[in-house]
């Protein structure tokens, strides 16, 4: 079936027939836009400004240039959010024993739809960030697809920095501690993450801003809140 790969933000935009020439015109530019469409209408649509496309990214503090992901170019799409309804001192700081938390992931994996949440009392945002990715591999291991080409998409910097910047991998060198050789907040489900992430080789992870206009963002924390809520 013909894609067409519609570049709105690149060296030179336009629509392309093929992966790579539109790949060509991304690589290494900033801020590139692009996606890929069934129809030719769909991608002029695009190029026109009135698409619905979200834009996931990465962002690199030594590095300007900023990695944008297509994907559609992905077998499966995985979106994990955890929130806490913290009443202590400050966000991320100290809960109660009584404030709701909640974790929940959602997969996409050619046209197939998986979902899954849950939630705990007392426990910190973080907490529930790792339990989302943690809980979301755990699935595609028991749905079998963990072998297919997969990204996720996290609002999280806590969870994506452990990974991306190889901090889990000092930590668990360090006997799971900090170079300072204090011992990492969660450090339990760290190892648990540390010891599945192997089981999905081919995987890319990135970043997109909670709460704005992420379609898969806004579904897993629309089923967070309403595990919180039925708390």
């Amino acid at each position: 079936m013909q894609k067409y790969y519609a570049v709105r933000r690149g060296k030179k935009p336009g629509i392309y027939l093929t992966w790579p020439e539109c790949k060509a015109q991304v690589d290494g530019f900033a801020g590139a836009r692009y996606k890929s469409f069934l129809s030719r209408a769909e991608a002029e649509a695009f190029l026109e400004g009135k698409d619905s496309y979200n834009k996931k990214t990465t962002t690199h503090k030594k590095s300007s240039a900023t990695k944008v992901s297509d994907i559609n170019d992905f077998d499966v799409v995985v979106y994990t959010d955890g929130g806490s309804r913290n009443h202590g001192n400050f966000k991320g700081g100290h809960v109660k024993t009584s404030d709701k938390a909640a974790w929940a992931y959602h997969i996409s994996n050619h046209g197939q739809t998986y979902e899954g949440t849950n939630g705990e009392f007392g426990a910190t945002n973080n907490r529930m960030e790792i339990m989302a990715l943690i809980q979301s591999i755990i699935r595609l291991n028991d749905l079998k697809i963990n072998q297919q080409n997969t990204i996720f998409v996290l609002d999280s910097q806590y969870v994506l920095n452990a990974i991306t910047k190889n901090w889990l991998t000092g930590w668990k060198k360090r006997g799971y501690k900090k170079a300072d050789g204090s011992v990492p907040a969660n450090v339990e489900l760290w190892k648990q993450l540390d010891s599945l992430l192997p089981t999905v080789p081919q995987k890319t992870f990135e970043w997109t801003k909670g709460h704005a206009t992420n379609v898969g963002n806004n579904r897993v924390d629309e089923l967070l809140n309403e595990t919180m809520d039925k708390m």
